[in-house]
């Protein structure tokens, strides 16, 4: 089925529109306040929020930029900024940190002050996996507090970063237990979704799925989401490329051990039955790897004609 020139019926909350059509106006705001409450424990219980600017620039005029997918504030004073971080990048943590402390200047006031902070919350919707977390599949909700590394004990509890590793999510739909593992459902597979799944019966995903439907965006919007949906596209193949390539070193350098190590096993049988014996089963072995001729020459020795013999 085609939707306005797409097959998909809605949006892809990973691309920049999709995310902000669903958590970024002030219309849909309804959609955060549940995201949010979902990842909080029910003290923390969101009732109201307000968007502040995306966009802040240090005190100084060297200080850096950020520029923020999604940043609010809640009812009372906490301030929340919210990300979906396409792919993988370098100094992720650091970057994080560095965001965070945007929030917690701003709270400075003039004059007499004595430094009382309301929460910094920074929630990270990851499509990547953490490399020291890659073997664990089952734990992909990351929610990080300062600690007293003695004591085991959160020492601060105003700074939190929440991190949710996307592609270690894989409930289906009748494994979903709760409000939490409903969003992370959405987020992951709404784009492949042609219809509201019968377990999101709640009033708020019918909003979202109003909300991400592709055939109600005006012409505007459809432009944009359609150059956001390129991008994440492009960058989804730059990475798959990266992968690739990644790959194909790797094999190389294990097929190199390989031949390294059948060198060896086959010189040292060739001591036993025969060198000549040896070395011709060793090129017999690389040439049905695909091995160029010439790098089987060098290694075993022997000459083009023997090769193309075996």
């Amino acid at each position: 089925m085609d939707f306005n020139g797409f097959q998909e019926r809605y949006v892809n909350p990973y691309t920049d529109f999709g995310f902000k059509k669903l958590f970024g106006s002030e219309v849909n705001k309804d959609l955060l306040i549940s995201f949010l409450n979902a990842l909080l424990h029910e003290e923390q219980q969101i009732v109201d929020i307000t968007y502040l600017p995306n966009e802040h620039i240090g005190e100084f005029e060297l200080d850096r930029k950020s520029i923020f997918d999604v940043y609010c504030q809640n009812d009372k004073g906490e301030h929340f900024i919210v990300e979906m971080q396409k792919a993988e990048q370098k100094f992720f943590k650091d970057r994080s940190v560095f965001y965070a402390t945007f929030p917690i200047r701003e709270q400075a006031k003039r004059g007499e002050w004595d430094y009382s902070l309301k929460a910094v919350y920074t929630v990270g919707i990851l499509n990547f996996v953490f490399d020291e977390d890659k073997d664990s599949q089952e734990y992909f909700h990351h929610e990080v507090k300062l600690m007293d590394t003695y004591r085991k004990t959160v020492f601060y509890d105003k700074l939190t970063f929440i991190y949710l590793e996307m592609p270690k999510f894989n409930k289906q739909e009748n494994e979903l237990d709760n409000l939490f593992d409903k969003w992370m459902f959405v987020l992951k597979n709404l784009s492949r979704l042609t219809e509201r799944p019968a377990a999101l019966q709640e009033r708020i995903f019918e909003r979202v799925f109003r909300a991400a439907e592709i055939a109600r965006l005006d012409k505007k919007d459809l432009a944009a989401y359609e150059e956001s949906l390129k991008i994440f596209r492009d960058l989804n193949n730059v990475i798959s490329t990266a992968e690739w390539k990644g790959e194909a070193k790797g094999h190389a350098k294990g097929l190199a051990e390989g031949l390294a190590k059948g060198l060896a096993q086959g010189l040292e049988e060739g001591h036993a039955k025969g060198l000549e014996e040896g070395r011709l089963e060793m090129a017999r072995k690389m040439k049905a790897e695909g091995i160029p001729f010439d790098t089987i020459r060098k290694i075993s020795g022997l000459d083009l004609s023997d090769i193309e013999n075996l």
